[in-house]
This record gives structure tokens, sequence and C-alpha cells, in this order.
């Protein structure tokens, strides 16, 4: 078995005309991933800029004891996170009536205007209007993380659907990184002012107004217009987005495929707002696949990566790096090889090797790193070393292994979970369920963050306890995804309830999947004279399998 590894690799369910492949679809994905920037973009920044002293002076945060202020710095990551909480699932209404545009448009807007609150200075009442911004800026980025990556799955061909979405998470490590550097800049360059932490929290606007005028030149999704009874818009925008006429076979089956789904779903539960949510929590099948998609975050957290994210400084004081190497260096060099990793997965990972290889190879490479790195702080105990005392060989070694296991983590399970559960569920579900998974992802990141310092205190000297727990629930991580996560590579929307028929296994869901898909497609391009025939001989079958019960 040989794999042929090209960058930008696709996996194509059936003949595609080149010119599905176009600039309109790259660019409505690219516009829509801004919202990954805005995410990203206060990941980096924000940990940074409160540490500030310009910052501290301002708010009279210089003033309070050691534990005051953790708790201060507490409450605005927390409020963030609250926010987005919750604007995860409060957008599900306004995506599901007045659609996936109109909702980035308005949920940027809600960005924007925690932008501004976050600005307005004042020792006397700057923390309470710095918290209510906090607040507005969580509700605009959960909200955006709901609609952004449904949105895409939407208008993307299948064979570039996992690029298109990795846009998403590329732009999100893309504003990670400003927004470390932009700490490092401002503390380095300007003197001591308000500007040194104003300037952090005013770059918010660059990728939060992008957004928002961005909203104003792209088209609406096809498959929601057409849901919503706007049949003409829909099939205009179809034709747009894959620059194709209706005479062409590749958007006939498409328009055919879009159709059926709706039809079908018409018929059973309807199309109204709270349709959705009805059948979602009356159906135990969905209710089934709705636990596997929340858990994939589990899983997600269970590499480590959000202890890293909130707690690095930590990290690698575990590992004996401290000063300068933690806070420039080290989690400099994490960033760009956070940021390299999701470029590799985006190019080469997500279409060739496909989800389910992707999340295994990912989580045996975290496993190992991660054993390597309990058994280093196990046996040297390096928080015992001086702290200005350069590495050891085992350091270095140590500082080695976290940096491949940031390659293992980024390049699989940063963003394969949400490109996932962009696939896996129908149309007139989709922007309900998308809701509650990124809600159950900010509602994880929010657990590991509030935990991972007691975990460092209580798991053992130095926290090797606390790599060896990530270590062994990433070797599970493997079993979960052999049994339980089934290929979407390639699948069309339409037919993604055909990747959970009972009695199929995961590992041959994919296969099963296309077979179903090849037949109808035969069916589909069979002609009057064959379609006859072959009704014939399915009614030929019927009568013959009735005779033979009346003889039994």
């Amino acid at each position: 078995m040989t794999w042929k590894i090209r960058a930008f690799s696709r996996a194509e369910d059936r003949p595609t005309p080149k010119a599905v492949y176009n600039f309109r679809v790259y660019y409505t994905s690219l516009v829509i991933a801004i919202a990954g920037a805005m995410i990203g973009y206060d990941n980096g920044f924000v940990g940074g800029t409160v540490v500030l002293a310009s910052f501290k002076a301002q708010f009279g945060l210089d003033k309070l004891s050691s534990s005051q202020f953790n708790v201060v710095s507490a409450n605005i990551v927390s409020t963030f996170q609250v926010g987005c909480f919750f604007g995860s699932l409060f957008v599900y209404p306004v995506g599901h009536i007045y659609g996936m545009r109109r909702g980035l448009m308005w949920s940027s807007a809600v960005f924007l205007i925690g932008c501004i609150l976050c600005l307005l200075p004042g020792v006397a009442n700057g923390l309470a209007v710095l918290y209510v911004g906090r607040v507005f800026v969580g509700l605009g980025v959960g909200a955006t993380s709901n609609l952004g990556p449904i949105y895409i799955s939407e208008i993307a061909p299948p064979p570039i659907r996992g690029q298109l979405l990795a846009m998403y998470d590329v732009l999100w490590q893309i504003g990670s990184l400003v927004g470390f550097w932009i700490n490092y800049a401002v503390n380095r360059t300007l003197p001591f002012s308000s500007k040194q932490w104003m300037i952090p929290f005013a770059l918010q606007f660059i990728p939060g107004g992008l957004l928002f005028i961005g909203t104003f030149f792209i088209r609406d999704s096809p498959r929601w217009l057409m849901m919503n009874g706007d049949v003409h818009k829909g099939l205009e925008n179809l034709r747009w987005f894959r620059k194709l006429n209706e005479t062409e076979e590749y958007l006939r089956f498409e328009i055919a495929q879009i159709e059926e789904a709706i039809e079908s779903r018409a018929g059973t539960i309807g199309l109204g707002v709270w349709g959705p949510v009805k059948t979602v929590f009356s159906s135990p099948r969905i209710i089934k696949r709705l636990i596997f998609s929340t858990s994939l975050f589990i899983w997600q957290n269970a590499s480590g990566i959000n202890a890293v994210n909130y707690y690095s400084p930590t990290i690698f004081k575990s590992l004996g790096i401290g000063g300068t190497n933690s806070s420039l260096l080290s989690t400099g060099i994490f960033g760009v090889l956070k940021t390299t990793g999701t470029f590799l997965w985006m190019t080469f990972l997500v279409e060739t090797t496909g989800r389910r290889l992707t999340l295994m190879i990912g989580s045996s490479g975290v496993s190992f790193c991660m054993y390597f790195l309990g058994a280093y702080v196990k046996i040297a105990n390096p928080t015992h070393h001086a702290a200005n005392a350069s590495l050891t060989s085992g350091g270095r070694a140590a500082q080695a292994f976290f940096y491949i296991w940031t390659i293992f983590y980024s390049a699989s399970w940063n963003w394969t979970p949400w490109v996932i559960n962009a696939e896996i569920y129908d149309q007139h579900i989709r922007t309900f369920i998308q809701a509650i998974n990124a809600a159950a992802n900010w509602f994880w990141s929010f657990i590991m963050a509030r935990f991972t310092p007691q975990m460092f205190a209580s798991m053992g000297a130095s926290g090797y306890g606390v790599y060896f727990m990530f270590a062994s629930l990433s070797t599970l991580g493997i079993l979960y995804v052999f049994l339980l996560v089934p290929e979407t590579k390639g699948i069309p929307l339409e037919m993604v309830d055909s990747l959970f028929t009972k009695g199929v296994p995961a590992w041959r869901a994919h296969s099963y999947v296309l077979g179903q898909e090849s037949e109808l497609k035969r069916e589909f391009d069979a002609s009057p004279e064959e379609k006859g025939a072959i009704e014939k001989l399915e009614h030929a079958e019927d009568q013959a399998d009735d005779c033979h019960e009346e003889k039994q």
C-alpha cells in the first residue's frame, strides 16, 4: 500500500470539474476564517498584557497582594470564557432564522462593542467596565466559533472541505502568534504608559473589523437559503460558488442531494427553529451522536493543550526552564511550532491521511512525548535546580520532546474535532448541534484552565503525575478513535448519517458510505431505458420473494 502525499491533496467522491475549486469559495472561507484570528489573538495577548506594569498601575493592581492579583487576572480570563460559552448557545436561533452571514455580522459587531469597553480607562471603575467588555468580547467570539465552521462546511465542495475549514485554525494560530509578540514589542519599545496595555487591546479591532466588513461582501449559504424556502436565491448562490450552470452533471447531482435531504426533513420534523431542538432531545440516536461529538473535546483537552495554553510558565518551570526562556524563547517557539503544525495538517494531512489516522498518529506522538516528560520530571526533579542554572542534557531533551509534542498535537487534535463536528450532522440540526459542541469546547477549556494549578501542586514532585495523566489519556484516545470515530473525508454532507449505520463499525463506515454513493450515482446517471430495466428487475425480485413466502 502506497500513499502519494501531495500538498492540498483532494479526495474526490466523484468526477469534479476544476471550476469547482475556484477563488470564490476560497475567498469566502477566508473571510469567515477571520473569526479564528479573533479567538487566537485573545488567547495570545491577554495573559501577557495583564502582567504589564503599566496595566497594573492603570487599574491599581500594583497595590494588591500576589494572591489578590491572581484572582483579578483569573476573573479577566474567565469572564471571556463565560461569554464564549453563552455566546455559542445564544447564537443558535440567530443562525437558524437569519443565516450564518448575518449571524457573523452581528456577532462581530458585539465583539467590537466589547473592544471599545475594554479600552475605557480609569482606576475607579475601569475593572468593572473591563469585565463587561470581556463578556461582550466573549459573546462575539463564542458566537463566531459556532457559526464559522458550519458556514464553511456548507459552501465547501467535499474534496476540499477539510482544507477550507483548516483556514479557521490557521488564522487562529496566526492570531495567537501576533498576540504573544505584541506584548514583547510594546514592553521593549514603548516607554511606561497606558499605551503599553491599550495597544494590545486595541489590536482586537483589526480581526473584528475585517470580519464585520467582510460579511457585506460574501454570499449566504445555498443550503440555508433552500432550507428556508428561497430556492431561487439558493440555486443562484450555488451556481456562483461552483462556477457551474445547472446543465452540468456535477451541479445537478449536488442540487438533487440537497433537495432530497430538505424534503426528507420537512416531511418528518419540519424546518422551524425549534424543530431541531425537539428532534435532538427526542432521538436516542442523535443524543448518542451528540455525546460522541462533545466527547471529542474531552480527548482534545486530554492532550494537555489548554494546560499549556493557560499555564505555560508553570509547564516550563516544571521542566527546569525559567526566566527569559519561559517568558520569551520557549513560549515563542511553542507558538511558532503550533502554527507550523497547523499548516502541515491543512496542506498535507487532513485530506490525505484523513481524520481517523491523523488523530491516531497524533495521540500516539502526544502520548510518547508526555511519558518522556513525566519520566524526566520524576527522575530529575528540575524545579529544585538553581533559578539561573543552565539546562542539563536531560533538560534539553525534555525541551525538545515538548516541541515535538507541539507538532504532533497541532497537526492532529488541534482542529480535527471541529472539522468532524461540522461534518457529521444533517443540515436541519447542524446549527443547533454546533452551538452545543462549541459550548462543550469552552466548558472543557474552562475546566482545564481552572484546575491545572491544583494538579501540578498535588500530583507528585514538580507535577510529574500531570504528564503521566495526559500520556495515559492520550493512549486511551488511540483506542477511542479506532473504535468510535468514522472517517468523514470526502463524504457528502447529505450522506453523513450513513456513517453511523447500525452494525457498521467505525473503521469500515467510510468505504460503506462511498459504496452507497456510487450506487446512487449509477442510478442517477442511468438512461430512462436503464432505469426502466432496473425497476423491472427489482419488481421481478419482489414478486419472486412474495411467491417464495407464499409457498412457505
